[in-house]
């Protein structure tokens, strides 16, 4: 999932969508338990897309917008049904900047990296929501050959500075590291960026970004992400691991947003991802919280929490958990929300796969809805992840040519593989 890169002053992408569908920002309608949409991991990650919640208040407004140009609103809709409603929301809301997207101020940050001694240029835009973990070609990190210390200032009065340099360490540890950045003339911009590699004799390797910058709305943006290949100490399995971090923080509004991503592989098929998000637009807050276990066996287990609250005292969320193993397994979820008052609604469901063609389905709520029933219903769940061992080493390519120190004869790596475990925990009992 690649990232995009923007002009240094366009605006963050705070976007307050719903909790559910988030990466594809869509509204959808409700959906009774019985025809739950099954949850689909196609390229990004999508939450389970309908959320529904019951509740006899009249429409409360979540969001209210001071920008006549674009607003986005979250609202409690009810049907004509009782004890129903839907969250709809509207284009979503930029910060308080009306400059274009489309408009950059990144040319007067300068030509990046080639012909030596002129200054790098700032590719340095806020990050995207919603946008997982990039590819590191996607990341372009080109490090220097030699020691670097430059500074210039160029025909705008904005400065910058690129330096690169090597450290070294025990265990044949080597980091190769540029660092770069620039401000404007009169101080209202700043970016910084940082790329790295590192290795070790163990046959650990690594590969880094980190960049920051802030503009002249008083917008602010923090990002970082890694990609490691180590190996395994007590099963002896090569394992790959990405990770990014990414947040934004409005210099107009109470808003600002965080996202931590993870993914892990190794050369058996086990792989396990993740990711932890919050945001936070004026009045109202959100989290979601998702994850994915694969054993490289058949057994896979895949779970998400969303939930939000508005200063007025409203909340509302929507779970879900599944477990499978050779065709039998079970789900399982809630979906509730808390008036004002403190008046609470949920429904929860659940579905027994009995591999066999037979599904028992049950649920209740608190508004006395009740179903238990068995129904011919064929299971699916995805045993294997859509992006594997073999998909993460074919997009790992910089990560692997990392070329460790060279290692003198007679000289091996110093492995710790932590503590052994206690002899006594292996006698029959």
């Amino acid at each position: 999932m690649a990232s995009s890169s923007r002009g240094f002053t366009t605006q963050l992408d705070f976007r307050l969508r719903r909790l559910v569908d988030i990466s594809r920002g869509q509204v959808n309608g409700l959906d009774e338990p019985r025809k739950r949409k099954r949850v689909s991991f196609e390229g990004e990650r999508i939450g389970v897309s309908r959320i529904s919640c019951c509740c006899s208040d009249p429409v409360v407004p979540i969001r209210s917008c001071k920008s006549v140009e674009k607003c986005e609103e979250w609202r409690f809709d009810p049907k004509k049904s009782s004890h129903r409603s839907r969250i709809q929301a509207s284009p979503s809301m930029p910060f308080a900047s009306s400059q274009s997207c489309s408009v950059s101020k990144q040319g007067k940050f300068y030509p990046r990296c080639t012909p030596r001694n002129s200054g790098p240029q700032s590719r340095d835009s806020p990050p995207k929501r919603d946008t997982g973990i990039a590819n590191e070609k996607d990341w372009g990190i080109s490090l220097l050959n030699e020691n670097v210390n430059e500074t210039g200032t160029n025909e705008d009065g904005s400065t910058w500075y690129r330096e690169s340099g090597e450290d070294l360490g025990e265990n044949g540890y080597r980091c190769r590291w540029t660092r770069m950045g620039g401000r404007s003339h009169d101080d209202s911009s700043e970016w910084k960026e940082t790329w790295w590699e590192k290795s070790d004799w163990t046959g650990y390797k690594e590969l880094g970004v980190e960049k920051s910058g802030r503009n002249a709305e008083g917008d602010s943006w923090w990002e970082t992400w890694q990609e490691v290949l180590h190996q395994d100490e007590w099963s002896n399995l090569a394992r790959i691991e990405r990770s990014a971090q990414k947040q934004a923080k409005s210099g107009t509004e109470n808003a600002g947003w965080y996202e931590k991503w993870w993914e892990k592989y190794d050369a058996k098929g086990w792989t396990e991802k993740g990711a932890h998000k919050y945001g936070r637009l004026n009045e109202q807050s959100w989290w979601e919280k998702w994850g994915e276990h694969y054993d490289g066996r058949g057994s896979v287990l895949k779970w998400t929490d969303k939930w939000a609250e508005t200063e007025l005292g409203t909340k509302w969320g929507d779970k879900w958990e599944e477990k499978f193993f050779a065709g039998i397994g079970s789900r399982q979820g809630e979906t509730w929300h808390v008036s004002p008052s403190g008046e609470r609604w949920s429904r929860t469901w659940g579905e027994e796969h009995f591999g066999n063609g037979k599904v028992h389905k049950y649920g209740k709520s608190t508004t006395g809805e009740s179903w238990d029933i068995v129904v011919d219903e064929e299971t699916y769940y995805e045993a294997e992840p859509h992006y594997g061992w073999a998909d993460v080493v074919g997009d790992s390519s910089q990560l692997l040519s990392i070329q460790p120190r060279d290692r003198p004869p007679g000289v091996f790596p110093n492995l710790d593989f932590g503590p052994s475990p206690d002899p006594a925990d292996d006698q029959p009992g």
